[in-house]
């Protein structure tokens, strides 16, 4: 039988890989990072020591007894370093600093920010992370890195979002790096919330879901194989514009009939606007002169008081949805779809329509062994996404450990 030599890992290195999976998996032995890792368990338990030695690293107790003898199980210190995460629509943006428990630590600037047509996005976007950095309550080289969920086709591994913040055709990420001095990294807004449903939410650790980003658009983030799914070169996941419509309604894309003219938040801000100066009743104040961002938040909470007016809105919306959810089962066969992002605290309104779509349009086999969830994250899932992004990253940006 042949011995195939272990993979020589420095220091430093194995260490930064220690914290990353300790970020995700909270607690493990110096066993089970022996096997993860392929190194022996005395080179493990140097590393795990110098890390607690550091304050990156704490003992969290033993195992439960399996029949012999408890390991000592070991966990990463939620405040020896933080993250900076950011998650953008194409109307507004927040920025966050998480701990490693992806707990915040600061309160949430939230600023409305223009993407579309806005050749001064680039800029805002800069110039509100540093100033967010300066007013934290860490210092800057405590912050591990940063993290960025966007709109658009973004191509990952050239750091480049086609359709918002031009950079000229260069890397936005290496861009973003220069201007902040932290490793920054850029993902779409629906891979990175399915990220987290993946990592920490409510598909923890499943091989095949597809999650649902609603927002101002309708994103898909596509998790097959227990890997997120981006197609040939990486734009994968554009529910929002498959031609279900039969209206002939323009679509921000160029194209007619999306889903996204049809039943995105934006467009159902847009139906709320034209029934109350057409006179129908309902709670929702000021609609006509209220923000998109607003109004939308509003109608989700109108519709969980009771609203009627609000609940047709959603019910129509979801409806649509479902539509759309039964090509897509139909196409990829799922086990699991997961309503998540901005929309996601109107799950309950929207799931009865979407149910009653796919009774209609998807053949019953195959809808029966798809499970729809809500997610536990909602608005908050493309934040940790933002973060899982960051820490994902975190062995290849910090070659040398950063002490605390």
């Amino acid at each position: 039988m042949e011995i195939k030599p272990k993979s020589v890992i420095k220091g430093s290195q194995l260490k930064n890989m220690i914290i990353k999976r300790l970020y995700f998996d909270k607690a493990m032995s110096c066993a089970e990072l022996s096997d993860l890792f392929d190194k022996s368990i005395p080179s493990i338990a140097k590393a795990i020591n110098e890390l607690i030695d550091e304050g990156f690293v704490v003992e969290q107790g033993y195992a439960p007894s399996s029949g012999g003898r408890r390991p000592l199980l070991y966990s990463i210190k939620p405040d020896a370093m933080y993250i900076l995460a950011i998650a953008m629509d194409q109307l507004s943006t927040r920025i966050q600093l998480l701990d490693l428990f992806n707990h915040p630590v600061a309160e949430a600037l939230s600023i409305d920010l223009k993407l579309p047509n806005n050749p001064e996005a680039l800029g805002i976007l800069v110039r509100n992370i540093n100033q967010y950095i300066s007013k934290a309550p860490a210092s800057k080289n405590k912050i591990a890195g940063i993290g960025i969920g966007m709109p658009g086709f973004v191509n990952v591994l050239e750091g480049i979002n086609y359709t918002y913040l031009d950079n000229g055709g260069k890397s936005l990420s290496q861009y973003l790096t220069e201007e902040t001095g932290l490793p920054t990294h850029i993902d779409n807004d629906s891979s990175l919330i399915a990220l987290a449903e993946q990592k920490f939410g409510i598909a923890k650790s499943q091989k095949d879901v597809m999650v649902i980003n609603l927002g101002w658009g309708i994103g898909l983030g596509m998790i097959v194989k227990g890997e997120i799914y981006r197609g040939h070169n990486g734009l994968a996941g554009e529910l929002s514009h498959i031609p279900l419509s039969d209206d002939d309604t323009l679509c921000a894309c160029g194209k007619r009939g999306c889903l996204e003219s049809a039943a995105s938040m934006l467009v159902v801000s847009e139906k709320a606007i034209e029934g109350i100066r057409s006179g129908r009743v309902t709670s929702l104040k000021n609609a006509d002169t209220s923000p998109t961002k607003a109004l939308g938040d509003a109608i989700m909470e109108a519709a969980a008081n009771g609203d009627q007016f609000a609940i047709e809105l959603l019910t129509d919306a979801g409806y649509k949805i479902g539509k759309a959810l039964a090509i897509l089962i139909h196409i990829m066969n799922p086990k699991t779809i997961v309503l998540s992002g901005r929309g996601a605290r109107a799950g309950k309104i929207l799931m009865a329509p979407i149910q009653q779509s796919l009774h209609k349009y998807c053949i019953p086999r195959l809808a029966e062994s798809t499970e729809l969830l809500i997610s536990d994250l909602g608005f908050d899932a493309e934040l940790i996404g933002a973060a899982v992004l960051m820490m994902e990253n975190f062995d290849k940006d910090h070659k040398v450990l950063v002490h605390a």
